[in-house]
């Protein structure tokens, strides 16, 4: 089948997120086509060029987040006049909070506003002037004053109401592309958007407009991201923003076929956004084991003494309850030694590493052994690529325990790999750890020094339970957080929205004619089947038909170059 592949700030590009499992997934599903759609986030990641990309990987297709296409000039009255009912139902929804209007009631206006603004944007050419004018300002205001708002919207003052107008104008971006015509998106049998929000923007207008199903993974939900962030905004900013991303969320949710959390974290948040939970599927991130298989088969490599936190320094990893928990550790085992792996995250990170780095010589004044010996801390600061750690793998085997001290977290990455390596793991009970870890490592409450130094000490004192936990730990990342069981399935998830799916077009041939069994029920199955062909849509075609119909003679190459 043929999927088109919708991400954003991610992959094909050298730099992003989900650049990692979107590479695994198309290279592991090779018996099937990808069509790459991707959205960029600035001018570096475009300079940054792309990833290498597998040969199934027929068509890529880019469009800039990080800037506006002008779109040809100003409407005329009548489009004018559409332009302000549509996005005057946008941003009343965004305002309908304590009006008393059914959820329901709300949703359809939310929705009638997006769609009638994508039906604009394909008529005209276009929206970015539109959403940038004056008239949107004016719409989001009068909204913002209208009797039953919410007071945080009702109190939004004009650089409250030009914040959020620039806001949706960016999320709003994917609206104004080529994208949805029969030679684009809704070319595909399905649509997969590698994340929620402006990612998903795309599918639910290929959904809209020519019927394609649409697939969307979370590994990290937006509306969660978008309340961790932004905090310093004005009220009335937050309570718009989160409003239109609320909205949008569960629109993307009802119209997705099926939607597919990373962990059971992720499928809550969902779940109170609105998703069904008949549509819920999940599927846990995949990660390459295979660097980790020597490590893991040889568990008494490691140090007993040593205790090892690996990941990227900022403030959600807590290193300082890390290090008071140490204080308390050292009174118990006096050689017991801590090894803190991983680079400081932007500058708040390296303001945060300086300030560990601080605390630690604060708390463990070096010491030696006798009087002519050179004092030593206990705490190690160090980075993957030295001397001592030439990789991820020897930073996890200098250890035995592994301590993951953090007080937010999603889907505990650096957690997965230590059980990959077979290690005892002590970690902090947030985000979807418990889910993870199931059973093979001891779960402390977040910012308790105390009890952290506690389940590290047990463990310190109790080498055979180490080698327990460690063999557990590593046989259930095997089975759960692979590659191959990602790949497996998301190829079973394909399969199942496909056969769901009825058939939108109808072959021609060379007279006009419905072609029988053109579309054979092997093409929907694993393998090629058929000599691969790009197909194209045309318009018309028989009444009973549900979507546009292809002509069969119609020759067209089967790659096409990033536009």
């Amino acid at each position: 089948m043929r999927i088109g592949l919708l991400t954003e700030g991610g992959y094909p590009y050298v730099s992003g997120e989900a650049r990692l499992w979107c590479d695994r997934l198309v290279r592991g599903l090779e018996q099937h086509e990808f069509d790459i759609y991707a959205l960029s986030r600035s001018q570096r990641q475009e300079d940054e060029g792309w990833i290498p990309l597998p040969p199934q990987v027929s068509r890529v297709r880019t469009a800039p987040l990080w800037t506006a296409e002008d779109d040809g000039g100003g409407y005329g009255r009548r489009a004018r006049r559409r332009f302000a009912e549509c996005y005057g139902e946008l941003v009343a929804a965004l305002c309908a909070g304590a009006s008393g209007e059914a959820p329901g009631a709300v949703a359809d206006r939310f929705a009638s506003g997006l769609y009638g603004l994508a039906e604009l944007a394909r008529d005209e050419g276009g929206l970015s002037g539109a959403l940038r004018s004056e008239a949107a300002v004016r719409a989001l205001e009068g909204a913002c004053r209208a009797p039953g708002t919410p007071r945080a919207a009702r109190e939004a003052r004009v650089p409250d109401l030009l914040a959020v107008t620039a806001h949706l104008e960016r999320a709003l971006r994917p609206l104004s592309l080529d994208w949805y015509e029969d030679d684009g998106l809704g070319s595909v049998d399905l649509c997969h958007a590698a994340s929620g929000g402006t990612a998903a923007l795309p599918g639910l207008l290929a959904h809209h407009f020519c019927g394609v199903p649409l697939l969307v993974t979370e590994y990290g939900v937006r509306l969660r991201t978008h309340y961790l962030t932004g905090t310093e905004a004005s009220p009335a900013v937050r309570a718009l923003l989160t409003a239109f991303h609320g909205r949008l969320a569960a629109e993307i949710y009802d119209r997705a076929a099926i939607v597919t959390p990373g962990n059971a974290h992720a499928r809550r948040w969902q779940e109170r956004c609105g998703a069904d939970r008949a549509k819920l599927r999940t599927v846990y991130p995949g990660m390459e084991d295979s660097r980790f298989t020597e490590i893991g088969e040889s568990p008494q490599c490691a140090d007993p003494h040593t205790l090892v936190w690996v990941g990227r320094v900022e403030p959600a990893k807590d290193l300082v309850s890390l290090l008071h928990a140490f204080a308390d550790i050292r009174k118990e085992e006096l050689k017991t030694r801590l090894r803190l792996v991983g680079t400081a995250s932007g500058p708040e990170g390296a303001a945060y590493l300086g300030h560990c780095k601080a605390l630690a010589a604060q708390l463990f004044p070096d010491e030696a052994e006798g009087p002519h010996a050179v004092g030593d801390n206990p705490v190690s600061f160090e980075e993957i690529g030295g001397p001592e750690l030439p990789t991820l793998a020897d930073a996890y085997a200098s250890g035995a325990v592994t301590v993951l001290p953090s007080v937010v977290e999603g889907f505990p990455i650096g957690l997965v790999e230590a059980m990959f390596c077979g290690r005892a793991t002590v970690s902090t009970d947030v985000g979807a750890v418990v889910e993870v870890i199931g059973g093979t490592g001891l779960v402390v409450p977040p910012r308790n020094p105390r009890a952290l130094a506690e389940a590290c000490v047990a463990l310190l004192r109790d080498p055979a339970r180490r080698e327990r936990l460690g063999a557990a730990a590593r046989a259930r990342a095997l089975e759960l957080f692979t590659v191959e069981q990602n790949i497996t399935a998301f190829h079973s998830i394909y399969l199942e929205i496909v056969s769901r799916t009825p058939v939108r077009r109808v072959v021609l041939d060379a007279t006009g004619e419905p072609l029988p069994f053109a579309v054979p029920a092997e093409a929907h199955v694993p393998g090629r089947w058929t000599e691969r062909r790009a197909r194209v849509l045309a318009r018309g075609g028989p009444g009973w038909a549900a979507g546009p119909p292809v002509r069969a003679t119609t020759p067209v190459p089967a790659t096409e170059g990033a536009s």
